[in-house]
């Protein structure tokens, strides 16, 4: 696991208009906290964060680079990141305090590796999670988990408990979910309305040997065959 670095200084918290500032300045307010140290209100370097940030998935563990001493050299995680609903501009940022000696737990991310038979036949490969929670050392956690789906037939399934993860950490689960299956095709049925059977009577009209319905009241007869003018 990769390790990055971010500068970072303690702030003011009161008045709360000096978070305006900060964040005018290109600085994103964050807090230092962990077990059995009391929270430290900090700033950071946007641009440094944003980086930091998108490639979360390779460097986990960073690197506080401070003039404050009781501050530089700290290990931290992002645990949290608040941005605004309409920019996605990082307004806030929770930096957990970690010991590299201590295990701890994360999501990791699921790799889907290989074609599965199923869906050679037809099937859909589908995914159930995308990541798992692993407790390991904070410089082993790995960057993602791969899962082998060469083997998977429709209607396969790969549990939790059949996933392996490099190095000495260990998946964290209650119960043996499913994570990923193959479904089979989905085949549209057209039905076809069906032609009438050979013989069949036509709709309104009376049956072989049945007796024709009686003219209504006041109604002249039909004629008989032979009276009609000539």
């Amino acid at each position: 696991m990769q390790t990055g670095e971010i500068s970072c200084e303690k702030r003011a918290v009161r008045p709360k208009s000096m978070m305006t500032e900060i964040r005018r300045q290109g600085r994103v307010p964050a807090v230092v906290y962990g077990p059995g140290a009391a929270p430290i209100a900090v700033s950071v370097a946007g641009a440094e964060l944003r980086a930091r940030l998108s490639a979360a998935s390779h460097v986990r563990i960073v690197r506080l680079n401070s003039q404050t001493p009781d501050l530089n050299g700290r290990h931290v995680i992002f645990k949290e990141v608040q941005r605004a609903p309409v920019s996605g501009d990082i307004l806030h940022a929770d930096l957990y305090e970690v010991d590299l000696n201590r295990t701890i737990r994360v999501e990791v991310p699921l790799k889907f590796t290989g074609r599965a038979a199923g869906v050679g036949e037809g099937g859909i490969l589908q995914p159930l999670v995308r990541s798992v929670e692993v407790e390991s050392l904070p410089l082993e956690i790995p960057e993602s988990i791969e899962v082998d789906v060469t083997a998977l037939g429709i209607h396969d399934v790969i549990h939790v408990s059949a996933v392996t993860i490099p190095g000495n950490g260990k998946l964290i689960y209650d119960q043996d979910y499913a994570v990923v299956s193959v479904l089979p095709p989905t085949v549209a049925e057209v039905v076809q309305p069906q032609a009438a059977a050979e013989g069949e009577v036509a709709e309104g009209a009376p049956a072989e040997g049945a007796t024709p319905a009686a003219p209504a009241e006041g109604a002249a007869p039909a004629p008989a065959a032979g009276d009609q003018k000539k």
